[in-house]
This record gives structure tokens, C-alpha cells and sequence, in this order.
């Protein structure tokens, strides 16, 4: 017997699950599917899981800022009990280097100012009150082992940096995804797992549903693809990509995690911090460790994976790379010989900015293009999505008279025209995960 739903959420990570809660709460019989055995078991996961407030364009910085009270008052967020227990949001702040990568912060700073978040100028001998042991010579440009520089310095020192105190981290991306699922289920959301979508059906022009690899089709007039790194392959499904003028493909990445120096420069307090000269995020990990990430200097290549079924999820020399780039900043940073860490997939737009927009194909909408830097949005993602879906359901023209979404929080205004498959490239973009 075929299953009715009011909508079908493909995609059970963080974004996924709250894109089921929001749509729950506003009255609809919402079913999410996933391939995996768990909410948040995929690209999740692999996130560092880092709040912070600052990118490169107004929507998304009032996005950041907007979703931070939510993961401060996270029990209130959720608003039911998970037998896993809640996340521990760890608000220690963030640290961003100035560079001439990010123009020394000063249009971020700008926005800043606009959206009424905190920040603060370090003047770069005060770097190492938060950092400690900092060298603060410059390093930048970003090299490669087979360069005969590699790791030398090419200047006395970089610019300063800002100190945004409304950010930090989750210690467990995944137990996010599990709390925001009990959150969506208690408003009346249904879960399943273990299930691969084969087909998106259509019925005379729009959405009718989806068929399962093994055969059986359920119903639904709305069809949402949170899909994360799987995201392009279901757009090739539903027959959408053609009519995109911005889509996404999965990008493989290697995270790193090494113990912190023993001088304290990363210790359970650490900051989150971001270095755009060195080329490379960090953040505190429990247990006084660090988690390393690259900025995506050109120097690097990049791996572009086409079955995001089958991908190479083993470190290579990328690994090392990494943390000997934060050692140019951080002397004392030990360099294991074991490599230990994650090796997972992006979901990465042309810009790096994600996509919360309909389709050509009525009643199929997407969140998409938001690995790597979107984990922290997925409160207020969720809001966005289950309004764009009830206005555009109810006959509003979001192509060409583009949605504002009110971020009550710090009221405020975004036009979601921000977020359309149909926008041109964001040139204010970084071009890499900081978005």
C-alpha cells in the first residue's frame, strides 16, 4: 500500500532535520528519508561544527548572527528530552586574522556594525593573549612541501586580527542532528532510515512523490532535497540542474586532529580561529586537542567527487600539510606521525554560498550547497525553508518577487533572492569554506 505524506525531506543531517522540524510545526505530515543509519551520520558529522558570525556578505552574515541564539539557548531550541542528552555548545569566541585575503576585516566589520553583533580590533601584538605562543610573521602566499620556501616566513608580520565574542563551537555535530530530530518528531515528524531514494515522480507537471530502491513509492505533493553531498544527484533526478544558473557537486576534505601545544595556546578554553594567511581554521577539541581545516589556498588541488557513494576516505599528504601550516603560526605545535582526523565530502556551490530556493519543478524545493559552512544556520534554515515552501505552495512568485525573511532575533531583514539557484555568482565570496 502506498504512503501519503504532505512532504518528503530527502536528507536527515542537521539542516535536514530542521528543515523537518519547522515544517512539523507549521501543521504538515512530513517524512524525512535518508540512506544512512542515523540523523546527522553523514556529511554532519565530518563538520567542525564552528558558530561564527562572519562571512562575506551581509544575508549571510545576518544569517550567522541570527542563528548564534539559537545554539546559546539550544534546550529551548529543542524543547523536548533526547535520550542521548543535549549538545554543549562551547561559547568561547572566535579569533579571524587580518589579511589582505579578507580586507583586513573591514567590510565584515562593516556588516557587523549593521546587524548589531559585538567584535573587537586586536592590534597584532596582543594576538597571543588569546593565541598564545603566536609568531605573528607573515606567511602568506600559501605553499606546498615541494616548494623550496615552504613554511618560510615573507614578511614581519600580518596586520592584526578581530575578535568576534558571540561564536565558538559543538563538540558533537551528530548529537545536534539526533536532538533536532526528537525536536521535529514531537511536533509529529516521522523518520526512516537505512533508505535509498531511486526516482523522483512526477504527475502532470509537478511533484508526485518518490519511488525507494526497493521498489515501493510514497506520496507526497512536496519534495524537499536536503541531500548534503548527495544533493546534485538527486537534482538529476528530479530532471531540475538544467534550469539552475548555480548548482553544486561534492568536494572531498580532510579535516585534521592533532593534540594542542603544550603551552596552553589551545587548551579546553581555546578559541575557534581562523588564519586566511596561513591558510587554515582551528578550533579546541575535548580531551585539549585541535581540529584543523584549510582555508583552500590555490596551491592545493581539488578532488571533485562524482559518486559521492565512492570516494577516497583515507588521509594523504593534505593531512600533514595542514597541521604543518598551523605550526608556522603555532611553533610548539607537535606533528604526529599518525594521522587521526576526518575524511568526508562538502556539498560546495559554484561561490560556496548554499542554495534555499524552489525549482522549476513545482513542489520541489532544495537546501543545498551548505557543507563546510552552513552547519551553524540550520535553526534558522529550517524557518526559512518552511516559509519559502508555504508562501511559494500558496501561490507566491519567489523568482521574481523574491522573499524577506524576518531574523527576530536581531530584527532584521535578508532578502532569500540571496540564496536563488537563479542568482548570479556572489563576487564578494571568499571562494572557499569560509563562504
Amino acid at each position: 500500500m502506498t504512503q501519503t505524506f504532505d512532504a518528503i525531506i530527502i536528507g536527515a543531517g542537521v539542516i535536514g532535520a530542521s528543515v523537518a522540524k519547522e515544517m512539523a510545526a507549521k501543521g504538515l505530515k512530513t517524512l524525512s528519508i535518508d540512506k544512512l543509519p542515523e540523523a546527522g551520520y553523514g556529511s554532519t558529522s565530518g563538520s567542525c561544527a564552528i558558530i561564527r558570525t562572519y562571512y562575506s556578505a551581509f544575508e549571510t552574515c545576518a544569517l550567522a548572527y541570527e542563528s548564534w541564539f539559537y545554539w546559546k539557548d539550544w534546550a529551548n531550541y529543542i524543547g523536548t528530552h533526547d535520550e542521548a542528552g543535549l549538545i554543549e555548545y562551547h561559547d568561547t569566541g572566535c579569533l579571524v586574522i587580518k589579511t589582505p585575503h579578507n580586507k583586513n576585516l573591514k567590510d565584515v566589520c562593516q556588516i557587523m556594525d549593521q546587524v548589531g553583533c559585538p567584535y573587537k580590533n586586536i592590534d597584532v601584538k596582543d594576538v597571543p593573549n588569546y593565541l598564545k605562543g603566536a609568531d605573528m610573521q607573515q606567511f602568506d602566499p600559501a605553499k606546498r612541501p615541494e616548494d623550496d620556501d615552504f613554511c618560510e616566513p615573507t614578511g614581519p608580520s600580518v596586520s592584526g586580527a578581530v575578535f568576534f565574542p558571540r561564536g565558538g563551537y559543538v563538540s558533537d555535530p551528530k548529537l545536534s542532528a539526533h536532538n533536532v530530530q526528537r525536536a521535529a518528531e514531537a511536533n509529529g515528524a516521522t523518520f526512516k532510515f537505512n533508505t535509498e531514494v531511486a526516482e523522483i515522480r512526477t504527475d502532470n507537471g509537478r511533484i508526485a512523490g518518490v519511488t525507494l530502491a526497493d521498489g515501493s513509492q510514497i506520496d507526497a505533493p512536496i519534495v524537499v532535497n536536503v541531500a548534503g553531498p548527495h544533493s546534485f544527484v538527486i537534482n538529476r533526478m528530479a530532471g531540475v540542474i538544467d534550469g539552475m544558473n548555480i548548482t553544486t557537486r561534492a568536494l572531498r576534505h580532510e579535516v585534521a586532529h592533532v593534540p594542542a601545544p603544550k603551552d596552553g595556546a589551545f587548551d579546553n578554553n581555546g578559541t575557534v580561529y581562523s588564519d586566511s594567511d596561513i591558510h587554515t581554521y582551528a578550533r579546541p577539541d575535548v580531551g585539549n586537542n585541535i581540529l584543523i581545516g584549510s582555508e583552500d589556498p590555490a596551491c592545493d588541488p581539488k578532488e571533485w567527487v562524482e559518486d559521492p557513494d565512492n570516494f577516497n576516505d583515507s588521509f594523504t599528504d593534505q593531512w600533514k600539510i595542514m597541521v604543518m601550516r598551523l605550526a608556522q603560526r603555532l611553533p610548539e605545535l607537535g606533528i604526529p606521525e599518525q594521522a587521526k582526523g576526518v575524511v568526508a565530502l562538502y556539498d560546495v556551490t559554484e561561490d560556496w554560498m548554499p542554495i534555499y530556493d524552489k525549482s522549476d519543478l513545482p513542489g520541489f524545493y532544495m537546501a543545498i550547497g551548505t557543507s563546510g559552512n552552513q552547519f551553524k544556520n540550520a535553526p534558522v534554515v529550517g524557518k526559512i525553508m518552511a516559509n519559502l515552501i508555504e508562501q511559494v505552495e500558496a501561490g507566491h512568485d519567489h523568482d521574481n518577487n523574491p522573499l524577506n525573511f524576518h531574523l527576530g532575533n536581531i530584527n532584521t531583514y535578508i532578502s532569500l533572492g540571496t540564496f536563488s539557484r537563479n542568482r548570479e555568482i556572489n563576487q564578494n565570496s571568499s571562494f572557499s569554506v569560509i563562504g
